[in-house]
């Protein structure tokens, strides 16, 4: 049953987060396709890293969230290999084309001040 109190169509947060008021906090919205589970991000700078809260009723992606801790400057340039993010894709089973590991990517380079907070778009063309 749902021992939360929360509409069983809510999301539950995964992470903890940053202070309700913190100026600070990037906020993405990924509307990632066909498979209709959006997915909320917000992110902040926790030292000299990033931490995430991940919302998506997706179970892959709830997986990912809880693999996913504070990421570094160093993960951001880290190989796809060893890259925490896609490491913690493949280990949550995580679809191949499943934009939500690479907007986790592109908000924290956001949060580090390494990019522009950026709209990224793939359309299809007739």
């Amino acid at each position: 049953g749902n021992r939360t109190g929360r509409k069983m169509s809510e999301p539950e947060p995964v992470n903890s987060g940053p202070e309700e008021n913190d100026s600070g906090v990037i906020r993405v919205s990924v509307d990632p396709g066909v498979c209709g589970f959006s997915c909320s991000i917000e992110a902040w700078k926790d030292g000299a890293g990033v931490d995430f809260r991940i919302q998506s009723e997706c179970g892959q992606i709830q997986r990912l969230a809880e693999h996913l801790g504070p990421v570094g400057v160093k993960d951001l340039f880290a190989p796809l290999t060893r890259s925490p993010f896609f490491l913690g894709a493949q280990e949550a089973k995580c679809h191949l084309a499943c934009p939500i590991p690479s907007a986790l990517v592109k908000t924290a380079e956001v949060v580090l001040g390494l990019a522009l907070p950026r709209e990224v778009r793939v359309k299809f063309l007739p």
